[in-house]
């Protein structure tokens, strides 16, 4: 039986690794914050995104950089509403609203969003009555702390295991308040918490994720370790480590890979896919 990823009126066949792509709806994001900080710029974003082959598109109003300050619900809403709400219209593919509130969440579940991504793991026990009152997909991410000091001196005694098992944990517990299992997706989170070589080791052991059941979704686009490995500070001049870890992270267990560049990593995964003898 093909797995499937359950997202509202969306399934999602998992046979082959699914490209998520980026719109952040704000002036401040790590790697192109104020690119689509404009509601109209940002769905002509998520648009094009879809046409390169994106499977999925999520929406951000709210950077979780570290050292980020939190953004008010209310502003955070105003930013993505009207987005998902126009990408959703005419929805080929699922969107997914990147959120840690509640309200914002169940907002844009309202305005069309098929997918809850909480970077904050569901912590909230609101959050998770959002997600038990509809059947939308949910990612659960892994991360230390808050987004403001989450990079200071994070300390692991086996990161792998640790953020495995807080994963594993947290999936249960949505499972035990009526989130089914198929909407479940368990991200590690990379760069949320960790030191280059706790991402290292969370992407050499991937496949130990991979086998707790659920699908899981890598997101490293851009991100520091890139820049770490490469010595760039640009995260825009980061193209050839994202497309690398999504390779990698494709060929690993991974079931669900979000990008910023969309078109770049769509083409990797096709000809990769050929080599392998898939249909391209």
């Amino acid at each position: 039986m093909e797995r499937v990823w359950h997202c509202g009126r969306f399934e999602l066949p998992l046979s082959s690794a699914l490209v998520m792509g980026i719109v952040n709806v704000t002036p401040d994001s790590f790697s192109d914050g104020g690119e689509s900080f404009e509601p109209r710029s940002a769905v002509e974003r998520g648009l094009k995104m879809v046409a390169d082959g994106a499977a999925i598109i999520d929406v951000g109003g709210e950077s979780t950089r570290p050292g980020s300050d939190e953004v008010s619900p209310a502003a955070e809403l105003a930013r993505v509403q009207p987005v998902v709400a126009a990408l959703a219209h005419d929805a080929r593919v699922p969107f997914s609203v990147d959120t840690r509130h509640a309200s914002v969440a169940r907002a844009a579940l309202e305005a069309g969003a098929s997918i809850v991504n909480d970077v904050s793991g569901f912590r909230d026990p609101e959050m998770v009555r959002v997600a038990a009152e509809s059947d939308a997909g949910v990612i659960i991410m892994h991360m230390l702390g808050e987004p403001k000091t989450m990079q200071a001196e994070p300390s692991y005694t086996d990161v792998v295991d640790e953020v495995g098992a807080y994963l594993l944990g947290r999936a249960r517990e949505l499972e035990a308040e009526g989130v089914e299992r198929e909407r479940i997706c368990l991200d590690p989170g990379i760069g949320f918490g960790k030191t280059l070589e706790h991402n290292l080791a969370l992407l050499r052991r991937l496949p130990e994720l991979a086998a707790l059941g659920y699908p899981v979704l890598v997101g490293a686009s851009r991100k520091s370790l890139i820049g770490a490995i490469l010595g760039e500070p640009d995260p825009r001049r980061r193209l050839e480590g994202s497309l690398a870890i999504a390779a990698w992270a494709a060929s690993h267990g991974a079931d669900v890979v979000r990008v910023h560049d969309v078109n770049e990593t769509v083409r990797l995964l096709r000809t990769w896919r050929a080599i392998e003898g898939e249909s391209a």
